[in-house]
């Protein structure tokens, strides 16, 4: 008989129509209200951020501060830096390219600040200019230096017969070329389901997978669990598995080779991604020369039993 486990850090209480708690590339959908900011927020949320979206905020915020201090230079005078050309957007331009200069501490020397007033004002966009380059060189640094897994799982979840009965399998890889070093999973099924009063509550399984941990993964890795007298799902037929209201949640953890130490994934699956009578497509074959050759389109392929 299958046993429910304890709260496994999302909270009993659900709804008819609740999402799940994590996403299939691992982020969550926790909407978070009244959270107190802090400065080291700007730290985690730079180094969160997918690269074209850090790099779209870099050039953002780079033109925006010569914008800004192009503005100024206008302002107090442009004949302080160079002499005006008469015309409000070429001494804006001037203002702007001298701006970008003293911000980058290139200065190629065309203009240079000749008043107190534009000295002072170059003097200290020189200082913020440092201090910006140094956060974007700090974060650069971090985003590359961060351990991170780089595991691909399958689209769909497959619900087949399996040595006399059925099983429930996904499967996952490695896309980076690196060995994966004692890899491990744990897959939780968590069930939406309506007590007597009507009310919504969350089950939670943690799964019996025929292999949960293996030595080396270089190619892709098949989960499989075995739906048998102690899984929640044996007394459910497949089409009333594909209708459940429910999800699996998966956590590997492995040791990752380009980092030196070990580094986590987590993923989802909903019950509407469940395939029957199907297999998964044999993903690796042997060439002339011996070599194992793995093929990366073939992740989620399937074909017919």
């Amino acid at each position: 008989m299958a046993k429910k486990t304890k709260d496994i850090g999302f909270g009993y209480k659900s709804a008819e129509n609740v999402r799940g708690i994590i996403n299939k590339n691992g982020t969550t959908n926790i909407l978070h209200l009244n959270r107190p900011l802090s400065i080291d927020d700007l730290y985690t949320y730079f180094i969160g951020l997918s690269w074209w979206k850090f790099f779209i905020m870099v050039v953002f915020g780079y033109t925006l501060m010569n914008v800004f201090f192009g503005i100024i230079y206008v302002i107090i005078g442009i004949e302080q830096i160079t002499p005006s050309k008469g015309n409000l957007i070429q001494d804006f331009l001037n203002g702007f390219f001298f701006s970008a200069q003293t911000l980058t501490t290139v200065g190629y020397g065309g203009i240079a600040p000749k008043g107190i007033t534009a000295n002072i004002i170059a003097a200290f966009q020189a200082l913020i200019g440092l201090m910006s380059f140094s956060f974007i060189t700090g974060l650069l640094y971090g985003r590359f230096s961060k351990p991170k897994a780089a595991i691909r799982f399958s689209h769909n979840l497959i619900l087949r017969d399996f040595n006399g009965g059925r099983a429930l399998m996904l499967r996952l890889m490695n896309s980076r070329k690196t060995l994966m070093i004692e890899p491990e999973v744990s897959v939780t099924l968590s069930m939406n389901q309506e007590d007597e009063t009507g009310q919504y509550k969350r089950s939670f399984y943690v799964l019996e997978l025929e292999r949960k941990k293996i030595t080396y993964l270089p190619t892709m890795w098949t989960i499989v669990h075995r739906i048998d007298e102690k899984s929640p799902l044996f007394k459910l037929s497949n089409e009333e598995i594909k209708k459940l209201n429910a999800g699996l949640y998966i956590l590997v953890q492995y040791h990752e080779e380009s980092f030196g130490q070990k580094v986590y994934q987590t993923s989802s699956y909903k019950f509407t991604q469940v395939v029957t009578d199907v297999k998964y497509t044999p993903s690796s074959t042997i060439d002339e020369d011996g070599y194992t050759v793995l093929d990366h389109e073939k992740l989620s392929e399937v074909e017919p039993l």
